[in-house]
C-alpha cells in the first residue's frame, strides 16, 4: 500500500470518527422495513458490523402462532406480524434465507417461575426500534423492555410492575439447527456458559459454539437451572403442577448440560416501577473473553450510556452520507438500506483479539490495530456490499479482505459462505475473488496479495476431487462449461448453469490480476474461460439453456421453469431468465450472440414488461443497467431503476422486496439512489443513472464526491447532460477513479426521455 493512500485512509478514519451529531441521520431509519415478505431483517440493537445483537424472538409460541422454521422458512427471529415474544435472542443473522443463531434467549416475566417458553411468552404492544435499540412492554406481565449492544455485548433493562418478578435465560429455544448448551453459576447476580450452533442450510458437519457471560444488576432471593424431560438422577429437585416436563432445579450450584437447559433468577417482592438490568458478553473463543468483552466494553457505563454511544456510532458511519432533496419517504429507504448494508459482515474477534482460526480448532490472533470478520455470504455481497465499503468505509473492507486471506492461510482456500469460521459451502462460484481484485484496483492494498493470489489460482486450477470450491472445475476446463449432473457441494441440488456463469465472472476477474502480475499464459487461459458462456445460448430459446453430458441442449425446456422457486434443472433459485443476461464482463459480446443490439434492448426489456425480472435473485439485479450500454438506450435504465425502487423499496415492513441477504437488496437501493452502480464485480467501473436526491455527499480517503441533480420538475427523471468535474460527459459508464479524481458529478434531468 502506498504511503500516500496509508495516511488518506488514517486521515478518512480520524475524520469521520469525530463527525458532529447535530445533524441526526439515525432519524431515518427504521428498523422494522423488511422484517415481513421474507425480508428477514429484525428491528433488534446492533451497532454497525458489530458481533453481538439483541433481537425480539417472536417466531414461535402459541397456538395461534405456532414456530415451525423448517415449513415456514423462519430464517429470522422476528416477524413483524408476529405478536407473541419469548425472549431476546443474542447473536443474530439479518437478511438470510437459512435458519441459524438467534439464541441464548432472555426474558421477563412477573409471578411464579415457569420455565416453559409456549406458557411464559407474551403478547407485546408499544414497540419502538431505532439503530442500536429497541424496546417494548410486555402485555401479559406489563414488564417494559429495553435492550441496546456494544459491539460484543448487550445491556438490557426490565421495568416491572412490582410484586414477584423472574429473568430466564432459555438456552433451547433458538433458530440453530443444533442443540445442547451447558450453564455454569459463577455468583448470586453471575452465570457462564455456552451454546452449540450450526447446521447452516441443513449442511451437517458446520458447527460451532457460542460463549456466553450474564450478569443481573440486583441480587435475587433465589435462583437456579431448568431442564426438559427430567430424570430422576438423585440431584433434588422442585416440583410444580404445572411445570409439565421441565424440571426446576432450586438446590444445585455447580454447572448443568443438556439439549434444553436454562437458568432464573427470581426477585420476590419488586418495587413498582423497579428496575432489574441484564448484561451480556459473547466471545466464540471463550468464557474467559466473553467476560473480559463484556467488562471492557461495558465498564462503568450506564443502560443511558450504551443506548448513547450505540447511536452516535450509527450518526457517524451514516453520516458519510448525506443526502438533501427527496422526499422523507426516500430518505428513511435510504439511510434504512444504508443501516441494513452495515449490519454483515461481523466483527469475529474478541477484545483482546483472539479469534476461531477458519476450519481449526485453534485461535488466532489480530494485528494491532485491525479485525477479522465473520458471516461473508459472497454470492450475495460480492455485487455491490463490498463496493459500498471500499468506497465509504474502507478501513473496515481492508480487514475484510486481510480476513478472507488470513482464512485462506488457516485452511487453504478463500471464503464462499463463511460463518463463523466455518466454511457452509452455501450458493455458487467463487465470490471472493471478484471483492480482492475490485478492491485492489480501486486502490485498496494494505494486505497480502501474493498470498490473495496464490489462493485464487489454487481454486481456478485444482481438479475437482481436490477443490471444494469448484467441485465441477473438471468439465468447465475441459469443455467450457459445466454440464447437468454434477451436483452443489451445499446439496442445494444440479446448479450446473449458475455455477459456470459465476465462475466466468470470477475467471474473467483473475485474468486481469494475472496479467497485471505478468502470469501471463494464465491470463489467457483464464480470458478464454470467461467467454465459455457462449456455450449455453440456445437460439431456439432465446436463453441460456443447461447442456447435458453428452452435449446436447437439455428437452424439453421451459425459459419460465423456476420463476417462482420451484426446482429447476441447470439453475439455482431461478429461471433461465433470471440468469440469461448475467454476463457482466461481456454485455457486448452477449448482445453479438443475441443478434445484435436492437434484439438484446428488446429481450431485456420483455424481461421487464412480461414481469419476469425477479428484483430479490441476485443474479439479475443489475440488469436494468445494462440497457446503459448501448447508445440511446440509457434512458431505459432510468426509467427501470426508478420503477423498481418506487415500487419495491419501501418504509413499509415489507419495504424490500424478499431476503435481504446480508444488506445485498439495501445496497441495491443505496447505490441506485445516489445515481450510480458497480455494475460488475472485479471491474471498477460504475454505470450511471438519474440520482433521485438533489445532492449527494460521499465521504472518501480521496475527499468529498458530491453528486447534484438539478430538474426540470421534482418527477423528472431523465438524463439531459451530465458534468465530470466541471467537463461534459456523455458516457454512461465510468472508472471508479474517474468518479474519485473528479470529485464532482452533476446531472441535468427532464420530464421525458427524447
Amino acid at each position: 500500500m502506498s504511503k500516500y493512500r496509508t495516511v488518506a485512509a488514517a486521515m478518512f478514519v480520524a475524520v469521520t470518527s469525530a463527525i458532529s451529531v447535530a445533524d441526526d441521520y439515525t432519524q431515518w431509519v427504521d428498523p422494522f422495513v423488511g422484517t415481513t415478505n421474507f425480508g428477514t431483517t429484525n428491528p433488534g440493537a446492533v451497532v454497525p458490523n458489530g458481533m453481538m445483537s439483541v433481537v425480539p424472538f417472536n417466531v414461535m409460541g402459541s397456538d395461534e402462532n405456532v414456530y415451525d422454521k423448517d415449513a415456514r422458512w423462519w430464517s429470522t427471529p422476528y416477524e413483524f406480524h408476529n405478536k407473541f415474544f419469548t425472549g431476546y435472542a443474542h447473536v443474530t443473522l439479518s437478511g438470510v434465507g437459512c435458519p441459524e443463531m438467534g439464541s441464548l434467549l432472555t426474558i421477563a416475566t412477573t409471578g411464579d417461575l415457569e420455565p416453559d417458553y409456549k406458557k411464559y411468552g407474551s403478547g407485546y404492544t408499544s414497540e419502538t426500534a431505532v439503530p442500536g435499540y429497541y424496546s417494548n412492554r410486555l402485555t401479559k406481565y406489563d414488564i417494559l423492555t429495553e435492550v441496546t449492544a456494544t459491539k460484543r455485548s448487550s445491556a438490557e433493562r426490565y421495568t416491572f410492575p412490582g410484586g414477584k418478578g423472574n429473568i430466564l435465560l432459555n438456552l433451547g429455544e433458538g433458530l440453530t439447527n443444533e442443540s445442547g448448551a451447558t450453564v455454569r453459576r459463577v455468583s448470586d447476580t453471575e452465570i457462564e456458559g455456552s451454546k452449540l450452533l450450526g447446521t447452516f442450510c441443513y449442511n451437517p458437519q458446520k458447527v460451532f459454539p457460542i460463549y456466553f457471560v450474564m450478569r443481573v444488576s440486583k441480587k435475587p432471593d433465589a435462583s437456579g437451572y431448568w431442564k426438559m424431560q427430567p430424570e430422576m438422577t438423585g440431584v433434588e429437585a422442585e416440583w410444580t403442577p404445572d411445570n409439565g416436563t421441565y424440571k426446576i432445579y432450586t438446590q444445585y450450584g455447580r454447572e448443568l448440560s443438556g439439549d434444553d437447559v436454562g437458568y432464573w433468577f427470581t426477585y420476590e417482592d419488586l418495587k413498582v416501577g423497579e428496575q432489574v438490568e441484564v448484561r451480556m458478553g459473547v466471545s466464540f473463543v471463550s468464557i474467559a473473553n466473553a467476560r473480559e468483552n463484556l467488562e471492557k466494553e461495558q465498564a462503568g457505563l450506564t443502560f443511558d450510556q450504551i443506548r448513547t454511544q450505540a447511536r452516535d456510532t450509527w450518526n457517524a458511519d451514516l453520516g458519510r452520507i448525506r443526502v438533501k432533496g427527496g422526499t422523507d419517504e426516500q430518505k428513511r429507504v435510504f439511510y434504512t438500506g444504508l443501516y441494513h448494508a452495515l449490519i454483515h459482515p461481523n466483527v469475529l474477534n474478541d477484545v483482546n483479539g483472539q479469534y476461531p482460526l477458519m476450519e481449526s480448532f485453534g485461535d488466532g490472533q489480530t494485528a494491532d490495530g485491525h479485525d477479522r470478520y465473520t458471516v461473508f455470504s459472497l454470492w450475495d455481497t460480492y455485487r455491490n456490499v463490498h463496493q459500498l465499503m471500499t468506497m465509504v468505509y474502507p478501513e473496515r473492507q481492508t480487514d475484510m479482505i486481510r480476513s478472507m486471506i488470513d482464512m485462506s492461510k488457516e485452511w487453504g482456500w478463500l471464503p464462499k459462505w463463511e460463518l463463523y469460521g466455518r466454511e457452509t459451502f452455501t450458493m455458487e462460484g467463487d465470490p471472493a475473488i471478484p471483492v480482492i481484485v475490485d478492491s485492489w484496483r480501486k486502490g485498496l492494498r494494505d494486505y497480502d496479495m501474493d498470498a490473495a493470489y496464490s489462493a485464487m489460482k489454487k481454486s481456478a486450477t485444482t481438479p475437482g476431487a481436490f477443490n471444494p470450491m469448484r467441485p465441477d472445475i473438471d468439465p468447465y476446463v475441459e469443455r467450457g462449461y459445466v454440464p447437468l449432473g454434477t451436483h452443489a457441494g451445499d446439496n442445494s441440488g444440479d446448479n450446473s448453469v449458475s455455477h459456470a456463469l459465476e465462475y466466468y465472472v470470477a475467471d474473467n476477474a483473475l485474468a486481469w490480476l494475472a496479467a497485471e502480475r505478468g502470469d501471463k499464459e494464465f491470463a489467457a487461459q483464464l480470458r478464454d474461460r470467461a467467454k465459455g458462456y457462449k456455450h449455453y445460448y440456445s437460439k431456439e430459446s432465446g436463453t441460456l439453456r443447461p447442456i447435458n453430458q453428452d452435449g446436447s441442449f437439455l428437452t424439453p425446456f421451459n425459459p419460465r421453469q423456476g420463476e417462482n422457486f420451484e426446482p429447476v434443472p441447470g439453475f439455482h433459485e431461478g429461471s433461465a431468465w433470471n440468469y440469461t443476461f448475467f454476463v457482466p464482463h461481456d454485455v457486448e459480446g452477449l448482445a453479438k450472440l443475441m443478434g445484435g443490439k436492437k434484439k438484446f434492448v428488446d429481450k431485456l426489456q420483455m424481461v421487464f414488461d412480461d414481469g419476469l425480472y425477479d428484483p430479490a435473485n441476485e443474479p439479475d439485479i443489475a440488469y436494468p443497467y445494462l440497457f446503459s450500454r448501448f447508445a440511446g438506450e440509457e434512458w431505459r435504465t432510468q426509467k427501470e431503476v426508478n420503477r423498481l425502487l418506487g415500487k419495491y423499496f419501501t418504509t413499509k415492513a415489507d419495504g424490500i422486496p424478499g431476503n435481504d441477504d446480508t444488506g445485498t437488496m439495501s445496497a441495491w437501493a443505496v447505490f441506485s439512489m445516489m445515481g450510480f452502480y458497480p455494475d460488475c464485480p472485479g471491474e471498477p467501473y460504475y454505470t450511471l443513472t438519474s440520482p433521485v436526491f438533489d445532492s449527494v455527499e460521499i465521504d472518501t480517503p480521496q475527499g468529498t464526491i458530491t453528486i447534484n441533480a438539478d430538474r426540470e420538475s421534482p418527477d423528472a427523471i431523465y438524463i439531459d447532460s451530465m458534468q465530470l468535474g466541471g467537463k461534459p460527459l456523455k458516457r454512461y459508464r465510468i472508472s471508479h477513479d474517474e468518479l474519485m479524481n473528479g470529485k464532482s458529478l452533476d446531472f441535468k434531468l427532464k420530464n421525458k426521455n427524447k
